[in-house]
């Protein structure tokens, strides 16, 4: 029988990763649609009557709820909030509520108000979910450990959404990664096997973003692109025949690991095929850090070499960074900071360490007696560690904050901006079209930035663009609003935790200072979503 259902995805905090504040500048809700719930669409009954909700760009009417059969939800950790409270919702009007993605599948035992939990990878789950479901016997709960391969994967189904709404589309060529590291839940969730799409596949993916008349950003969000490096030199050829056959409609972004900048190669391809961002997992330049993580691969790299490499081979780097670790010294902050700076990174996500379930961190602290609480998926903004660390915890929140005072202080943060300027070569494959929505930014951001009190280093920044790049020019502007987006974060969270840290100074013992800044955190809605619009 037909349903009429109602896909929502929940709205997330505002948090450095939002970018809310920078999407304003150039008209955009939102960073990425959610690509899971799309696919997950494609894989209903075509029958079925599907309506879409993304909470991050409409507002979700409770009251539109009662009208359908079904609700499906799919959420990250750092959802969790806005998920409970859409799940409650479908609870109190009666409503049936199917959940899956990396929320339900790492602590579905947690969660309430969830009728039907399809978790793991829904190539596997959902069809066994829809077989039950049609002859009326759906279970509670939906587990697979298999690694299903991704010829089953649909075309997700981007016409049912308004792509304009976003800064970028998501694509996916991959799951899994060969690396180990015990803080990453990747390979828990996905393997350490890489398994691909075809070439052919993920160009039929492009076709469909293509025609619904989107021509900005695609992020592919393989955990490590280069994860099978044989089969992404494949893609990217086909990638580039297809961008100069639909003249370059697209730029491309990608996570990768730090030995991409090894492969000459691999470099060229991703170059002329429109790649201008790699995110990398540095962590840290403690060597001793990495190691006890298991992160051997940065271990044998010359890190601020490598990322020089791949800045002058046309792609901005950006990076995540972690402070925590069991092994980091005294001066970690000072390294961070030091390291952050001299390697021309404009976007540096740094956040202390959080043990994710079904990670081997999870298990090592909790046989150790560390644990203290789930994770609430926000590194960068839960001011204190989910677990007792063994530098002191203070301290540890002290250099954190530091740390995020320094490299986002406009002075530092233009200051990298440049250097890497001055690495990306002025030839790009896809340069930012300068339309009336790029010269709108621009005068937004000449009058908020410029008249700012950073107002000096954004100019000078700028000028000094104009006189090294001209042609980076836009790449320059882009960076600086950004830039706003990262200030106005930074300073924020630099007040409510001078407000937080002056309520709990009574504490000594690690424990309960966690215990105390975490509740004192939650309870008076400190960096929730109200207190930052």
């Amino acid at each position: 029988m037909p349903k009429k259902v109602l896909l929502v995805y929940p709205e997330f905090p505002i948090t450095y990763w939002s970018f809310k504040y920078s999407l304003e500048f150039i008209g955009k809700r939102s960073v990425f649609p959610p690509l899971g719930l799309l696919t997950v669409a494609a894989m209903l009954p075509k029958n079925w009557k599907i309506d879409f909700i993304d909470m991050n760009i409409d507002t979700l009417d409770p009251e539109i709820i009662p009208h359908y059969d079904m609700v499906f939800l799919s959420a990250m950790l750092i959802q969790q909030e806005s998920f409970n409270y859409v799940a409650s919702l479908c609870k109190n009007y009666g409503v049936p509520v199917v959940a899956g993605g990396p929320y339900p599948t790492s602590l579905w035992k947690n969660i309430h108000n969830v009728d039907h939990f399809v978790l793991n990878e829904a190539e596997v789950t959902l069809p066994q979910f829809l077989h039950d479901l049609e002859c009326g016997i759906p279970h509670h709960v939906y587990t697979s450990s298999e690694k299903p391969s991704l010829d089953k994967t649909p075309i997700p189904r981007f016409d049912i959404i308004n792509l304009k709404a976003y800064s970028s589309v998501p694509l996916q060529f991959s799951r899994g990664c060969p690396f180990n590291c015990e803080f990453c839940d990747i390979i828990s969730l996905f393997g350490r096997i890489p398994r691909t799409k075809s070439p052919e596949q993920f160009c039929a993916e492009l076709d469909a973003v293509y025609e619904t008349g989107f021509r900005e950003s695609i992020f592919i969000v393989d955990d490590n692109f280069i994860g099978n490096k044989a089969k992404v030199k494949e893609l990217l050829k086909a990638i580039i025949d297809w961008q100069i056959d639909h003249s370059y409609p697209f730029s491309f972004q990608t996570e990768a690991s730090v030995n991409l900048a090894h492969d000459k190669e691999l470099l060229q391809l991703m170059y002329k095929a429109g790649f201008d961002m790699v995110f990398l997992g540095i962590e840290t330049p403690v060597k001793e850090s990495l190691e006890h993580a298991g992160k051997f691969q940065n271990t044998k790299e010359n890190l601020l070499e490598n990322v020089k490499t791949i800045q002058q081979n046309g792609m901005e780097v950006s990076a995540g960074f972690i402070v925590g670790f069991d092994d980091d010294p005294d001066n970690v902050f000072d390294l961070q900071i030091e390291f952050i700076q001299a390697s021309g990174i404009p976007i540096a996500m740094v956040g202390i360490l959080d043990a994710l379930p079904q990670t081997r961190l999870y298990n090592r602290l909790l046989s150790e007696g560390r644990l203290l609480t789930e994770s609430n998926g926000n590194n960068t903004h839960k001011l204190a560690p989910n677990f007792i660390p063994k530098m002191p915890v203070k301290k540890l929140i002290d250099g954190y904050i530091n740390v995020l005072s320094a490299i986002y202080s406009p002075r530092q943060y233009f200051e990298r901006c440049l250097t890497l300027i001055k690495r990306v070569p002025d030839e790009r494959m896809v340069y930012r079209q300068f339309t009336f929505k790029e010269l709108k930014a621009l005068v937004m951001s000449l009058i908020k930035q410029g008249l700012s009190h950073y107002g000096y280093y954004y100019f000078k920044f700028l000028f000094k663009t104009l006189q090294l790049r001209p042609k980076l020019f836009s790449e320059a502007i882009a960076l600086a609003i950004k830039g706003y987006h990262l200030f106005k974060i930074t300073d924020m969270l630099v007040k409510e935790y001078h407000k937080l840290i002056k309520d709990v100074s009574q504490y000594d013992l690690n424990e309960q200072f966690i215990t105390a800044i975490s509740a004192n955190q939650s309870t008076t809605g400190s960096l929730h979503i109200d207190n930052l619009q």
